[in-house]
């Protein structure tokens, strides 16, 4: 029997976008939170590995 995977995702259960439209917690924008389950796993690691850690590195 298939049993189905989890989703791989950012969030750390503080979901409150900040006043640059970015989640204070997994700094995603409210769009990829959103869409988040209808991404690919590939966008979805893209995200992770590529985008999320610039824009943590632009909030310090």
């Amino acid at each position: 029997m298939n049993q189905p995977h989890p989703i791989l995702s950012p969030c750390i259960g503080i979901c409150h976008l900040g006043s640059d439209g970015w989640c204070e917690g997994c700094l995603r924008s409210g769009d990829e939170i959103a869409c988040w389950v209808a991404m690919g796993e590939t966008e979805r690691r893209r995200l992770m590995d590529e985008v999320l850690p610039r824009r943590e590195a632009l909030r310090r």
